[in-house]
């Protein structure tokens, strides 16, 4: 007998870890992302019935993985699915029968590694699926890549744990209801597929690193959960250079985390960080994974040319160190491969740095009627920082007033807040962000 206690604490170790590779091997069986899912939660499910009177498996991953397609494959049976799933039937029966002999376990393992990288792929791709609006593609990935609750998604988002759990389950009838294929897709297809990919990717990343809203700057745990995925993605597709400079991006801007935060949670910006505490691991990591983008065929994209920006960043042992110029040149490169008004913002914070204040200023002015950054509260706060930079002080105070009225993050809203009251002291920090 093994407690009860003690197996939910192992299950929770392996199901983080392994939930995704158990769930893509049962998605290949049923061609159905939400029935997956089903199954692997079933699986389990009967683990912790079985596990605290049986003990624990030689194998648990494969005792799972087996538990759930043995699962899959009865629903297949009793649901007389078309014939064209006919021979996976067959091979999963084949499968049942060798899983019960003695040394199973070690041939289940064996098995198991036979194209999971596929299965992972098409897990995701699937996941990701363009179908799906943003929000509901972070959360299905979070769930059924990161192997995370529907509360801990709930609990890093500050929503409740109903609208996300509403939000998963539309989700997969909406993939379930469009017949979406559990595939990895070729040609064309999987260009737009891999953007879609890496922007649910990313947007889980900046989620984590700058929270929209709470009082919490940042969840690291979020940012964390999406490197890990970025990682497992740029193992996957090794030749893919937007991948890798995700990757990059994603490694050298968490290298940052614990000096972007002062001990009372208050945010330190860029320019004023302590840059012994960065992390210098993870910047080499990121540091060899834009070189891989570097070497991939074809000319870089956005992912690795914002990469190549935060390297500059990285490189630099001091603010003043830092080489704005070439920075400045890259957002000119970025703002012709993926143009966009926060492109256009970003290169602004950069030609003030690089060439002044009043350079900058005009080209944040030119975005003053941009529809699509009404309400983005960072184009008032970079506009009062080259306001105050200018010696403006009145001007600046209201643009940063603005910015924390619009802003729905605690503790972004007390800094502004902090730097209105302050603004007649001259400052020299760069953008609001890093």
């Amino acid at each position: 007998m093994i407690p009860v206690d003690e197996v939910r604490r192992r299950l929770d170790g392996i199901w983080r870890l392994e939930a995704a590779r158990i769930t893509a091997r049962v998605a290949r069986v049923v061609r159905d992302l939400g029935l997956a899912e089903e199954f692997a939660q079933d699986a389990l499910v009967a683990a912790l019935e079985q596990w605290p009177r049986e003990g624990m498996p030689d194998s648990p991953v494969a005792w799972l993985t087996t538990t759930a397609r043995r699962r899959a494959v009865d629903h297949i049976r009793h649901n007389q699915m078309a014939a064209d799933k006919s021979d996976a039937i067959a091979f999963e029966l084949d499968f049942q029968h060798e899983a019960r002999s003695e040394d199973a376990a070690a041939r289940v393992d064996d098995a198991l590694d036979d194209e999971i990288g596929d299965d992972l792929l098409r897990l995701m791709f699937t996941a990701c699926h363009p179908l799906l609006s943003p929000d509901a593609r972070c959360a299905l990935t979070l769930k059924v890549m990161g192997g995370l609750t529907t509360d801990e998604i709930a609990r890093a988002y500050l929503k409740p744990e109903a609208t996300i759990a509403q939000r998963i389950v539309r989700a997969k009838r909406s993939l379930a209801a469009a017949r979406v294929p559990f595939e990895v897709p070729r040609g064309e297809a999987l260009r737009e597929r891999l953007a879609s990919v890496l922007e649910v990717i990313y947007l889980i990343f900046n989620e984590g690193y700058a929270a929209t809203s709470g009082e919490d700057w940042m969840r690291p745990s979020l940012s964390f959960e999406a490197l890990r995925l970025g990682r497992v993605l740029a193992a996957l597709m090794p030749r893919e250079g937007e991948v890798q400079g995700l990757v990059a991006l994603m490694e050298i801007q968490a290298s940052r985390f614990a000096a972007r935060v002062a001990p009372d949670g208050t945010p330190v910006l860029l320019m004023d960080q302590d840059r012994s505490r960065w992390d210098p691991l993870l910047i080499q990591r990121g540091l060899e994974a834009l070189l891989r983008a570097d070497t991939a065929p074809g000319p870089p994209g956005a992912y690795a040319l914002q990469a190549a920006i935060a390297a500059c960043h990285a490189r630099a042992r001091r603010g003043e160190d830092t080489d704005w110029q070439a920075i400045a040149t890259l957002y000119d490169l970025l703002a012709q491969v993926a143009p966009s008004p926060v492109v256009t913002l970003n290169r602004a914070v950069a030609v003030g740095m690089a060439f002044g204040a009043a350079a900058g200023l005009e080209l944040v002015d030119a975005l003053s009627d941009e529809p699509a950054l009404a309400g983005y509260h960072l184009l008032p706060c970079v506009r009062g920082d080259l306001l105050a930079r200018l010696e403006r002080h009145d001007e600046a105070r209201d643009e940063f007033e603005r910015a924390a009225a619009m802003t729905r993050n605690g503790r972004e809203r007390a800094l502004l807040l902090a730097r209105a009251a302050v603004c007649d002291a001259p400052r020299t920090t760069g953008p609001m962000r890093d």
